[in-house]
């Protein structure tokens, strides 16, 4: 009996000490989950505290591993046709990176994930009849949970989550901390889409406006698209941004304007039309968006040989007139080019396009005005100051008869040839006024007259110049390359050997011929004859069908005529 009583004391101690036990475990459990719902409160504070979208999708990442003690984690973006665009993982060392083939590209679990937007929970992943297994290089995983990350309605990509440390397997609560942790990285993410797309709808109206105005107000068109490139990559975040327009024949387009890594290999480069994905942008006149430029079906791209990866190409201008092609690249790995990208792009691309026409127009309305300012003083020359300098002339012409004292009489005949010799010189002016054409090429006018001045710098005076005929009109462009080398001789030979105080050059282009005289006051031929470079200027007027002579007229000095048919 006593026995019996000792027992009957023990048993309400030993029920007390399983109470209290199973009380510390369910105390020690509550403990447990306020911790971790207060790790799950500082995960979403944290989550949501930064607006940089790729800031805030590697911080998820990062979060869940903590929260529920995986030693992998990695969010893979969901893109067009439910492949994975972007994988960011954590929990691997830049050499196991280096080790792995290729990132998943959505096949096996993940893929599973992005067609069933559900939940997953495994023990071991091999287990799994979907499971596609691991590029070469990858670390082995066994315990596996999967949560999909929602924008509104939108899967933008999935959690995924590997090797729970300890080698426990993932429960329950960890699924339901992932799924909370899910929900608020859909609000950070749909709030660092907004604020991106907000900073840049600001940036694109401060860009457009500083084109516009740099335009408008007489900046230069190339210093202008480089404007246009810097701002194109501020408002996408593009690595690589180019600006493509067309060469004279149309069959190429060149890179006239390249901002961003590896802007100096890809400077001057020309791309076929009919080869190129940015040549179908040109012709087609619409823009064109690759989530990934390696799988691009032209594949000597140079983006795919730099290592691009998306790439968008928008067309500047519209149709029927394209003037080239905004092509924008980001590196392998990063987020590709959204819709709202490619929208804010090609508003932009349009406005600058649109704003490239006014200038251009602007510089016509100038060009045009400055032409008739031209047409009018060569009129006004003609009719007027021609006029009366030759009304003058027959005057004096009608007065030297009058005139007894031979030396006044010469005086007079004098001035007279001097109203003649102004007289042509303003019918070349005139000339010279009608036939600029404001390009950006010399005419031949000025490249004689640069000549003539040139050689003045050397004679230490400024040999006279006269020009009759409409010489930048009627001779063609190789016979221009031939006066211009016998002037040049010429003029050349009067500086070394002439010794001469005056000289003169005559260019007329009249009655089908084309004639080059030459004249100084100098030495004269001498003796042996100054003949050095005369073979030369002899040898091309035989080439052409003319003739070339070199003589010393009675009053002395030297007289090249160089003579060909035009």
């Amino acid at each position: 009996m006593h026995v019996e009583s000792e027992r009957t004391q023990l048993t309400p101690q030993m029920r007390l000490d399983e109470l209290l036990a199973e009380l510390q475990v369910r105390l020690n459990a509550v403990l447990a989950t306020r911790d971790r719902v207060h790790a799950l409160l500082e995960a979403v504070v944290s989550v949501g505290s930064d607006l940089d979208l790729e800031t805030v999708l590697r911080r998820i990442v990062e979060t869940a591993t903590k929260l529920v003690d995986a030693g992998y984690g990695a969010l893979g973006v969901v893109g067009h046709e439910d492949t994975l665009i972007q994988f960011i993982p954590v929990g691997l060392t830049e050499e196991e990176i280096a080790r792995i083939e290729h990132w998943p590209h959505g096949l096996g679990l993940l893929g599973l994930l992005i067609k069933d937007a559900r939940p997953l929970r495994l023990t071991r992943i091999s287990d799994h009849p979907e499971s596609y297994g691991f590029p070469p290089g990858h670390p082995p995983m066994g315990t596996f949970l999967g949560v999909p990350v929602r924008v509104r309605d939108e899967v933008f990509g999935n959690l995924y989550l590997t090797e729970k440390r300890g080698g426990g397997e993932f429960d329950e609560e960890d699924e339901a901390i992932v799924i909370a942790l899910a929900t608020a990285a859909g609000v950070a993410v749909e709030n660092a889409r907004l604020y991106e797309v907000s900073r840049r709808r600001e940036t694109w109206l401060q860009a457009s406006s500083e084109v516009t105005t740099s335009l408008l107000s007489g900046a230069d068109p190339q210093q202008v698209m480089r404007v246009v490139a810097a701002h194109a990559r501020e408002m996408s975040d593009a690595d690589l941004v180019q600006v493509l327009l067309p060469d004279p024949s149309g069959q190429s387009l060149i890179a006239e304007v390249v901002e961003g890594e590896g802007a100096h290999e890809l400077l001057g480069t020309a791309f076929e039309v009919s080869a190129t994905l940015a040549g179908d942008v040109f012709t087609q006149r619409e823009p064109i968006s690759d989530a990934d430029m390696q799988s691009a079906p032209y594949p000597d791209s140079p983006l795919r040989r730099l290592g691009y990866g998306s790439g968008m190409m928008v067309p500047l201008g519209t149709a029927p007139r394209v003037r080239g092609v905004l092509v924008l690249a980001k590196r392998s790995g990063r987020l590709p080019f959204s819709g709202a990208d490619q929208q804010m792009l090609q508003a932009f691309a349009g406005q600058a396009a649109i704003a490239l026409e006014l200038a251009e127009a602007r510089k016509d309305a100038e060009r045009l005005g400055l032409l008739e300012d031209r047409d009018r003083i060569a009129k006004d020359l003609h009719d007027v100051v021609i006029q009366r300098l030759f009304a003058t002339a027959m005057t004096l012409m009608s007065t030297i008869r009058l005139v007894e004292r031979p030396e006044a009489a010469k005086r007079v005949q004098h001035a007279i040839d001097e109203l003649d010799e102004t007289i042509r010189q303003i019918r070349s002016s005139i000339f010279a006024l009608q036939g600029s054409n404001g390009e950006a090429a010399p005419s031949l006018r000025g490249q004689i007259v640069d000549l003539v001045e040139g050689a003045g710098g050397h004679l230490g005076f400024m040999p006279g110049l006269r020009m009759e005929g409409q010489i930048d009109t009627l001779v063609p462009e190789p016979v221009v390359e031939h006066l211009l080398a016998v002037l040049r001789e010429a003029l050349s030979n009067v500086v070394r050997h002439s010794r001469a105080t005056r000289a003169g050059v005559l260019v007329e282009a009249v009655g089908g011929e084309l004639v080059l005289v030459v004249t100084d006051n100098g030495v004269g031929l001498g003796e042996t004859g100054r003949r050095s470079g005369l073979r030369n200027i002899e040898e091309r007027a035989a080439q052409l069908g003319g003739a070339a002579e070199l003589e010393t007229p009675d009053k002395g000095g030297t007289r090249l005529r160089w003579q060909i048919p035009l």
